[in-house]
């Protein structure tokens, strides 16, 4: 007998590929107009604490989709594959009945273990996770649709990557904010977001899950027009930043590679003499804007359907990013970094029936990790021991746990075991230990690293990340305090696949035991 149908209940999932937290709240909002985002936020619960567990996109990805940190699912670079038999969110929701649809892409590297090694599966860190169905492959490095999309259009272009580069609109050579070889109907936004409206219409008549994954403003930063030159670069803020490179690297030898390993020509193509001037951060600062501004004119088509097809009030919003950027803030570009701009992202969620609390604001410590339990939670279907993330839910409702955790957890590989990466060569570390894990409370953030090197601590009682100030004598008792919590976290949250399940004479012991919170 067929199982009964879910409940016409809908999600939609929507990940922002390395959208800063501070573009809607924090020092960049004023300066960014995301019109449609912030509507959003009037009608629903916006976390203002929440931090990504790993960098870079493969890995946080897979810690965002499995619940996990990187710790337990070990994905921990791009490229490095996840294990096939990990609980998944899509894998999780097929069993709630929905069918996990995929617009865009998951950055999944898969388990070669399970593929023959011709499988194309597994010639690309960009495969789409198990479990998904793909609706729309648009990937940063293939977006096959997307070009055949352009050449139906009559664009030519000699290589794929020259689309991301910018083009002279009087011939000649481009400036580094001249538009991209595109119209902005055509963009690989826009057309992400068209091919989403009209598949989304045949759905309407039972419950569906649809996870939308937009690229941008992830680099290379190049933007259609009106969007290239939306924002004037000389009215944004500048970077936060100690006065120069040096300075930055004295910080701590950590920061020698992280200066040199992301520099402003590292964000563009086809400039790749393109000096580090204040003109040419804030230029590139102002591209990255016109991008987030166009993702959220997207975004406001997306929520439009939604209302527009009675869909509003029966659909759970996510809207997160896997990552922040640095986006020249301490002489750096990227997301291979230890401050806040790289790991904190918006958290934005849209609970039906939670008028009660539209427009709040929410200060509670949250991560990435927590957006599979909440929406497994929301449909009604359990939440898999082996994740390591808590249900978002009571918060929405303002109802908060009494164990909620008072600190965050990150962590970055940032070794290489193709070749040994510039940190491996400037610190001379080990690929086993060549990375570190970030604690965050509501006072300080440490960074404790795998190799012999000396830790970072941060209070925000003071001056923050702008001062190492791990070696100050009346604060050594908070240092030994946060790495022994440090210490905890790892152990309270080993891998608990299996950890609660019992061997007996009779069997596997079924009725094992919930995993309790963090």
């Amino acid at each position: 007998m067929a199982q009964d149908m879910p409940p016409k209940k809908n999600v939609l999932f929507i990940l922002i590929d390395q959208l800063r937290a501070d573009c809607l709240t924090g020092a960049l909002a004023e300066h960014v107009a995301l019109p449609h985002m912030r509507a959003l936020m009037a009608e629903a619960v916006t976390f203002e604490n929440n931090y990504t567990v790993v960098n870079p996109c493969g890995p946080s990805r897979a810690s965002i989709l499995t619940g996990q940190y990187a710790m337990n699912h070990r994905s921990v670079r791009n490229g490095t594959p996840l294990r096939h038999d990990t609980p998944t969110l899509p894998g999780e929701m097929r069993k709630a009945g929905y069918l996990p649809m995929l617009f865009g892409y998951t950055d999944t590297s898969q388990d070669p273990r399970v593929h023959h090694p011709n499988d194309p599966a597994i010639r690309t860190y960009e495969q789409h996770m198990n479990g998904f169905q793909e609706m729309l492959e648009m990937r940063l490095e293939m977006s096959y649709p997307w070009r055949s999309d352009l050449l139906s259009k009559g664009y030519s272009f000699d290589t794929y990557w020259d689309l991301y580069r910018p083009v002279a609109v009087g011939g000649g050579k481009p400036a580094l904010n001249d538009p991209a070889p595109y119209r902005a109907e055509d963009s690989d936004t826009a057309f992400l977001t068209n091919r989403f409206l009209a598949t989304m219409p045949a759905y309407s008549d039972k419950g569906w899950f649809a996870h939308l994954t937009y690229i941008r403003p992830h680099p290379p930063l190049v933007a259609p027009a009106p969007y290239n030159r939306m924002y004037e670069p000389a009215k944004l803020p500048l970077p936060t930043r100690l006065p120069s490179e040096s300075d930055e690297q004295a910080l701590h030898p950590f920061f020698t590679a992280a200066t040199r390993n992301s520099t402003p020509a590292s964000a563009v193509l086809g400039f790749d003499d393109l000096e580090p001037t204040d003109e040419n951060v804030q230029c590139l600062r102002a591209i990255y804007l016109g991008l987030a501004s166009e993702v959220d004119a997207h975004i406001g088509r997306v929520m439009q359907f939604l209302r527009d097809n009675g869909q509003e009030d029966n659909t759970l919003v996510v809207l997160s990013a896997d990552h922040g950027e640095m986006l020249g803030d301490r002489h750096s570009w990227g997301k291979f970094s230890v401050y806040d701009a790289a790991y904190k992202t918006p958290l934005i969620i849209r609970m039906p029936g939670n008028q009660a609390q539209a427009g709040t604001r929410r200060q509670e410590i949250t991560e990435s990790i927590d957006l599979t339990p909440t929406i497994l939670d929301w449909v009604g279907q359990d939440i898999p021991n082996a994740m390591d993330g808590a249900s978002l839910l009571p918060l929405l409702r303002a109802e908060v746990p009494t164990d909620w955790r008072q600190y965050s957890f990150s962590e970055l590989d940032f070794g290489d075991p193709e070749a040994p990466s510039l940190w491996q060569q400037l610190l001379g570390t080990a690929l086993s230990e060549s990375n570190l894990s970030i604690l965050r409370d509501h006072r300080f953030s440490l960074v404790e690293f795998a190799a012999d090197l000396p830790p970072l601590l941060f209070d925000h009682h003071g001056t923050g990340e702008m001062e190492d100030v791990s070696q100050k004598p009346e604060l050594q008792g908070d240092l030994a305090r946060l790495g022994r919590q440090m210490l905890r976290h790892r152990m309270r949250n080993m891998d608990h696949t299996l950890s609660l399940h019992s061997i007996t004479a009779d069997g596997p012991c079924r009725q094992t035991r919930q995993r309790l919170g963090n």
